[in-house]
């Protein structure tokens, strides 16, 4: 099914705008609302950066600039990431949270290649935009790591962040291999 750039949007800014609603109805206290609306979010970025990488491996090598549904989906991405990224804002804002700038550095280098992708991904060559996906991808583990490490304020490790972990591990070695083999 192939979706234009303007249904994904829709889709997409709705599902966001769902969570916060769904969010705020379960935990009207504003601290709360914007911590389980950024929790839901960056699971839903994952689910759609997840479908992303796999489209990637699996018309490896085709062409970026030559797929355009992936392509909008990378667009996708870039907006949800970023509204991601406003309720995560809002979330340490209210919650008064304390960030170690160190620590920020590696995510916030994934955010700007976030940001950039829709505009420049599709230009590089193949090497770049492995590095793109792999990079982002370690992010995301890392910061499913540090969740059960209890390194997150207001987040206690859950069964979630196990499952979460264990796939982008399975889903990169698969990715992997896929672009391994047909690269031969």
């Amino acid at each position: 099914m192939k979706f234009s750039i303007g249904r994904l949007l829709f889709l997409g800014v709705s599902t966001e705008l769902f969570i916060l609603l769904v969010s705020y109805l379960l935990h009207p206290e504003l601290q709360e609302t914007f911590r389980f609306a950024a929790r839901y979010s960056g699971r839903l970025s994952a689910i759609v950066f997840l479908y992303i990488f796999y489209r990637y491996a699996i018309s490896f090598p085709l062409p970026l600039s030559e797929n355009k549904g992936l392509r909008n989906f990378i667009r996708l991405f870039a907006v949800l990431h970023m509204i991601h990224f406003g309720f995560l804002s809002m979330n340490i804002y209210l919650n008064e949270i304390s960030l170690v700038p160190a620590k920020l550095t590696g995510g916030a280098l994934a955010y700007l290649m976030i940001v950039l992708a829709p505009f420049v991904l599709h230009k590089l060559k193949t090497f770049w935009q492995m590095i793109y996906f792999y990079y982002v991808t370690i992010v995301m583990m890392v910061t499913y790591f540090s969740r059960l490490k209890g390194d997150f304020e207001g987040a206690t490790p859950y069964w979630f962040h196990y499952v979460a972990l264990g796939t982008f591990v399975l889903s990169t070695i698969f990715f992997s291999m896929r672009m391994f083999r047909a690269n031969k």
